[in-house]
């Protein structure tokens, strides 16, 4: 009797399902752990379709409150993925602020001509880059992010449920805050080790000018290296109160955009 009982609620319910599974999808899909490549896609998928089952019960809708017309539910398909994407984007952006800070430190450093391979991307990118990828996963492990994701996907259906998606310049204005802080945040890692190469640069310049047999380029790989890396892991340890308020700013605007998507 149970099983039957299932049975039908999964038939009547498909289509709320589906639209469950278009917003889970896409932030599994597309946010930091779960877009790597490395995570074979049946994963990805099965992961998706588990969740979008324990979720469909939950969501605050029946499937007497669905469109009856295909070209409408097309409609909902739509934009219950581009609220699952905007929540990824989200997330994506906390993240992008510590690579650009690698990004550029490390090409600084001298360290864009031994580019590595991201397991996460299938590109190339500088090492220290990668490295501030793993130290942001890390702090977002460490700070229980992705049980904070996966609650604030339950609690996205109460706050905006499907179809209910309402464009408005409060939402534009929201992100393009958010990335002003993300590339805030990255100036703020890479200034005090960008100075220090300076400054190192300048000492060099002058050492040039009274020794002048001695071969400045080839002290300069080693300078550069040795003190992009010391001060890269004394500003790491300095501001780390600083990225792990920063990361919990991010994701705590998560439920913000889920009310402006909503009008509210």
């Amino acid at each position: 009797m149970k099983e039957a009982e299932i049975y039908i609620f999964l038939i009547q319910y498909f289509e709320v399902f589906v639209l469950v599974a278009m917003r889970v999808g896409a932030i599994f899909f597309m946010m930091p752990v779960f877009s790597s490549r490395v995570l074979p896609i049946q994963v990805k998928a099965a992961f998706t379709i588990v969740v979008s089952l324990v979720l469909t019960p939950l969501v605050p809708l029946t499937p007497e409150q669905l469109p009856r017309e295909a070209v409408q539910f097309i409609l909902f398909v739509v934009s219950e993925l581009f609220v699952g994407m905007s929540l990824a984007l989200i997330l994506r952006l906390i993240f992008a602020g510590l690579q650009t800070a690698g990004q550029m430190v490390g090409f600084q450093i001298g360290f864009s001509v031994a580019n590595v391979v991201d397991p996460q991307s299938g590109t190339q990118s500088v090492v220290i880059s990668q490295f501030a990828y793993l130290f942001a996963l890390l702090l977002f492990l460490t700070a229980n992010g992705h049980h904070y994701v996966l609650k604030v996907l339950h609690d996205s259906f109460w706050l905006l449920k499907p179809g209910e998606l309402n464009l408005s310049q409060p939402i534009f204005d929201l992100m393009v805050e958010l990335g002003n802080k993300m590339f805030v945040l990255s100036i703020k890692l890479m200034a005090p080790v960008m100075a220090i190469l300076l400054l190192g640069q300048v000492a060099l310049g002058i050492l040039a000018k009274t020794v002048p047999q001695m071969n400045m380029l080839m002290m300069s790989f080693g300078m550069n290296v040795i003190l992009g890396l010391f001060f890269l892991g004394i500003t790491l340890q300095v501001f780390w109160p600083t990225l792990a308020k920063e990361l919990d700013t991010g994701l705590k605007i998560l439920p913000d955009l889920l009310q402006a998507f909503s009008g509210r």
